[in-house]
Formats: structure tokens, C-alpha cells, sequence
């Protein structure tokens, strides 16, 4: 390596991204074409970055494997950023195998915390948390060590663990704090807020009260029958019932959650969960085949009784029902969760995000754009989206991933 390589990638390592660019920027053999990558990359040009890149890795030699497994590792953090999940992730794979042959140990640990953030931002948790497992932090410097205590905070959120997470956001700010990066000890508290901000409303016997996360953990771990609003499921000691696939069950089980104690007339039910506005038998016919079938889900947690004037929830074991709200009621929640994380995304990588069909997701970006919640620029396979200002609107509980105890 010579000096003028040596000096670019101390002042990249430094967060000196213009310094960089001094030493590198008229040349155009392998290592400083990389260099100059990464720096693009640093700027925000994510495209220039892109090619500049794969420019390198084609120019390295077939014995310079080694280089061109790092310049791959910077092209997945690229896609990662830029929300490019179709991205090739078995590449990843091979150039931390790679890595770790040759005994990169802190490249072959980026890799590897690349491929937890990938999978955390896809909903794996199980996976993420794998890899996150299998191989020892200690030897990515401090920058590097932000980004893997974020993952781990972000897992740990997701899980609804708020005391794991409030740990790792803090090794995180202090690993922040080492790099002497402002950009990164900033994007640290603005994570960390997600634990202090109000994430979902409780609504119990007509009373309503926002709850932080530490909350609503604490709420899912009661002896309380929860009607999950955030995942559209129910919960209690026994067993946690997904309703996510069966909208009408689900609504029919949130109005009797809010309800509790009282009962809810059957032309209430028919308003609210058909939206029927001219109510005929055939519509009571299908509310008491639903009714039948949400029976037949809640059955070990709760009955589903007729009264004279409609239906009522009535807990198995739980002393109280509790519905968990989001903050905001949004038909499109989840597409709007993912693009409240500031990144611009496009509509194939929020479908691969969800595990949604593209057409349902173009379908709610379209109707979000319609009511000035989100926005796009760039046309055909470069369109992006991101959200438009939504003041309060929560995240985490609205993000891909497990029920609680899955």
C-alpha cells in the first residue's frame, strides 16, 4: 500500500471524507477507485459509489481476492443504506468467508453485522440475532461498533425488550462518542428517543392513556388480555392469537376489547367491522358466522357471548382487557413505519421489507401520497419514496417482526 492509499483511508477512517478525496481523486487503479467509492458513498452519491466500486472489484487481479471481498462488503453496505434489498446477500456471504480465510477479522465482522442489519430490517429477527451471536464485536473500531450496537438495540426493540435495548443504545452512544463522528453520535440519539417517546395508546374501559414501549412490554407480559392494534393479534399468558391474515376477526375483536366490560350492539358491530350502512338480514346472518369463527380463534383465552343486544368479550383467565392502539390509525401503517426511518425506499424493497405482493404495496404508497403522507421522486426503477412529515407517528410496534414471545 502506498502512502497516498495509506493517507486516503486514514482520513475515510477519520471521517475526513473530502481529505480522502485529495489524495485519491486523479488516480484510477483498483485500490484508489475503492477508496473513492467509499468516500462517494460517505457523500450521499450512492450511484457514483455504486460504480466506482464494482470498477474496483473487476480490476483487482483473481489473486487480489482479498480486495475485492472488502470492495464487495462496501457495495452491501451501499444497498443496505440505500434500501437496495434485492441486492445479491449471498455475495455478502461469500466475501466474509473470504474475509475470515485470509483473517480479516474486522471486515469479516462488518460483514457480518451487514447481514443482522439486513435481516432486521426484513423482520428476521431469529436470524439476525443468530449472526449477531456467532461472531465477536471487539474487533471493529468505533464506528463500526455503533452500527452493531444499533442492531442489537434494534432487535431487542423489535422483541419489545426495552432494557437490552436502553443497554446497547448506550454502548453505542459511547462507541459513537470514540469515533468522533457527529453524524453517527446524532443518528445514536435519535434512535435511542424511540424509547423515551410515547409508542402506542391504551384504551381500557373507555379510558385512554398513552404508554411508552417499557409499557407496553410490561402490558404484554401481564395477566392482562391484550388486543394487539400495533400487530393485529390477541394476547394473553396462555397463547398469542395472529389475526393479521383475518382483518374481519380482528376488527370484530378490537371494537369488544374497547367495549369491555359492556357489550356491543349488533348493529354497532355491522357498522364499524362491515361498514354497513343499510343493515338486512343477510348481514346479520355473516356477522354470526364471524362471530362463530373469532369464537372458534379466541377459545382459549376468551368466549365471544351473545346477549340480548349484541356480543361481549368475556376473558378465560385475565381480570382486564386492554386494547393497544397505535398513536396514529392509519390503514397503512406498516409501509409508513418503514419510511419513517428517513431513508428513501423503493416500492420492490418495501415489498421484500413486508413480505407484501408489490401491487399492495404500490397500492398503499399510492393512497399515502393521495393524503400527503408520503412522497416519491425519480421515475421507473430509480422512484423512491419517503414519508412526509407525521408528527408522533410510531414505529417500532408497527415494524416487520415476531408477536411477543414468538
Amino acid at each position: 500500500m502506498d502512502s497516498l492509499i495509506r493517507a486516503a483511508a486514514v482520513a475515510l477512517a477519520d471521517g475526513d471524507v473530502l481529505g480522502a478525496l485529495k489524495h485519491v481523486a486523479l488516480r484510477d487503479d483498483p485500490p484508489a477507485l475503492a477508496l473513492r467509492g467509499i468516500a462517494m458513498a460517505q457523500l450521499g452519491d450512492f450511484e457514483r459509489a455504486k460504480a466506482l466500486l464494482k470498477g474496483a472489484a473487476q480490476a483487482f487481479s483473481q489473486k487480489d481476492e482479498l480486495a475485492r471481498a472488502r470492495c464487495i462488503v462496501a457495495q452491501a453496505e451501499i444497498a443496505l443504506v440505500s434500501r437496495d434489498l434485492s441486492w445479491p446477500s449471498h455475495a455478502l456471504d461469500a466475501a466474509w468467508a473470504t474475509l475470515a480465510t485470509h483473517g480479516d477479522v474486522m471486515n469479516a465482522a462488518h460483514a457480518r453485522n451487514l447481514s443482522a442489519r439486513r435481516l432486521l430490517l426484513i423482520g428476521r429477527l431469529g436470524e439476525a440475532e443468530h449472526l449477531l451471536a456467532e461472531f465477536d464485536p471487539a474487533p471493529l473500531p468505533p464506528a463500526s461498533r455503533a452500527a452493531y450496537e444499533l442492531t442489537v438495540a434494534g432487535v431487542a426493540i423489535r422483541r419489545l425488550k426495552t432494557k437490552p435495548a436502553s443497554a446497547a443504545f448506550a454502548r453505542a452512544a459511547r462507541a459513537a462518542r470514540q469515533a468522533s463522528i457527529p453524524a453517527l453520535t446524532t443518528e445514536v440519539e435519535s434512535a435511542a428517543r424511540v424509547l423515551h417517546a410515547p409508542a402506542a395508546r391504551a384504551i381500557a374501559g373507555g379510558q385512554e392513556r398513552f404508554v411508552l414501549l417499557e409499557e407496553a412490554e410490561a402490558l404484554l407480559a401481564s395477566d392482562v388480555l391484550v388486543v394487539d392494534a400495533c400487530r393485529n393479534a390477541v394476547h394473553g399468558r396462555q397463547a398469542s392469537i395472529p389475526l393479521a391474515t383475518r382483518p374481519i376477526l380482528f376488527a370484530l375483536a378490537r371494537i369488544l376489547g374497547e367495549a369491555w366490560p359492556d357489550d356491543v350492539p349488533r348493529e354497532a358491530l355491522l357498522a364499524r367491522a362491515f361498514r354497513a350502512k343499510r343493515i338486512d338480514e343477510s348481514h346479520r346472518a355473516r356477522l354470526r358466522v364471524e362471530m362463530g369463527r373469532l369464537r372458534a380463534e379466541l377459545h382459549r383465552l376468551a368466549q365471544v357471548n351473545a346477549t340480548q343486544g349484541g356480543f361481549v368479550l368475556a376473558p378465560r383467565h385475565a381480570q382486564k382487557v386492554v386494547v393497544l392502539a397505535p398513536l396514529v390509525d392509519e390503514q397503512n401503517a406498516a409501509v409508513l413505519a418503514l419510511l419513517a426511518d428517513g431513508e428513501a425506499w423503493s416500492s420492490s424493497a418495501l415489498a421484500i421489507a413486508l413480505g407484501a405482493s408489490p401491487r399492495t404495496v404500490q397500492r398503499a404508497l399510492e393512497q399515502l401520497a393521495a393524503a400527503g403522507k408520503a412522497q416519491s421522486f425519480g421515475g421507473g426503477r430509480a422512484r423512491r419514496w419517503t414519508v412526509s412529515s407525521v408528527p408522533g407517528f410510531p414505529t417500532a410496534l408497527l415494524l416487520p417482526g415476531p408477536l411477543p414471545g414468538g
